[in-house]
């Protein structure tokens, strides 16, 4: 018997966690050029909170009321619509759906021509939940080590190296052949260097610490939350050119957007992880209901690692 509702997670007013409520709604139709996806897991991101939180920001990126939540996510097509090539029913398959990924179903652009409406195949030997962890915090973490080009002869400081995309930046550098050194809590320290960085705290002192790993000096750095590593790498001699941000603007500085990743960045990251040579840590997982609580654990921004939702 044909499925007519679906659940989903909605908002009917902007705001933190506690707007966000499970309801059903009309399972969506794969028009021209698109197919549909039955969701088997979704991946948060600071992004989705933020611009939810209120109108003008949400705005921003094109959302009005009621809205949804969530973009990464990954799961199996389960219809394709008229003139759609290189993808079938059955086939898994992970990527973004702007502020509507949580929920059971999902329809994307086959053709995947925005970061936010797109859907790639998911190599054998990669599970759903990691899957859905990619989109964003991959896109992000390659354009950002696109601005700053690491290799073997370089040094980077990247700062929240524990958060979701720190944990693709410090592999990503690593395997570019850089010594990383990361920012973090002194908690984090263990889960850093798991990760193949080099841990320092944050905070005031950061650049004496810096001095004290790495006498050599820093040659390129990458700021994953604020502006704090962004001007210790300034304050140690780095070069503009050679620093990034991706949560805040300072003036010089480049800030890099998951966005403008190059084409097949995405496919590269998760040929990585299907390899063995990028590993993705899961926080936490919870049920579709508890997604308040899933969303209270990532806008904490203590987590190490991702936290999915399954559905």
């Amino acid at each position: 018997m044909q499925q007519h509702t679906s659940r989903a997670v909605r908002l009917d007013a902007f705001g933190g966690p506690e707007v966000l409520d499970v309801q059903e709604v009309p399972v969506p139709q794969a028009g021209q050029g698109q197919v549909r996806v039955r969701v088997t897991a979704a991946g948060l991101n600071p992004m989705d909170w933020i611009m939810t939180a209120d109108a003008d920001t949400a705005a921003r990126f094109g959302l009005s009321l009621p809205a949804g939540f969530g973009t990464d996510y990954a799961g199996v097509v389960d219809q394709v619509g008229a003139g759609v090539t290189g993808f079938a029913p059955g086939d898994r398959v992970f990527g973004g759906a702007l502020s509507r990924a949580v929920a059971d179903f999902v329809v994307v652009d086959a053709a995947g021509g925005t970061a936010a409406n797109e859907a790639h195949h998911t190599p054998d030997g990669v599970d759903d939940r990691t899957a859905a962890t990619l989109a964003i915090a991959g896109r992000t973490a390659s354009a950002a080590l696109a601005v700053v080009r690491p290799g073997p002869a370089d040094t980077v400081l990247i700062g929240g190296a524990g958060g979701g995309v720190g944990v693709f930046a410090v592999q990503l550098a690593r395997i570019a052949g850089a010594r990383v050194i990361g920012t973090g809590s002194a908690a984090s320290a263990d889960f850093l260097r798991e990760l193949g960085a080099e841990p320092v705290t944050y905070g005031d002192g950061l650049a004496d610490r810096v001095r004290a790993l790495a006498p050599g000096g820093v040659t390129a750095a990458i700021d994953l939350h604020g502006t704090e590593t962004a001007h210790t790498a300034r304050e140690l001699g780095v070069p503009d050119g050679r620093i990034c941000t991706i949560a805040a603007q300072v003036d010089g500085v480049s800030a890099a957007n998951g966005a403008n990743a190059a084409a097949g960045a995405l496919d590269e990251i998760a040929r990585l992880v299907a390899a063995g040579r990028l590993r993705v840590s899961i926080a936490a997982s919870f049920p579709v209901e508890q997604i308040r609580r899933a969303a209270e654990l990532q806008a904490g921004r203590h987590v190490h690692g991702k936290v999915v939702i399954d559905l």
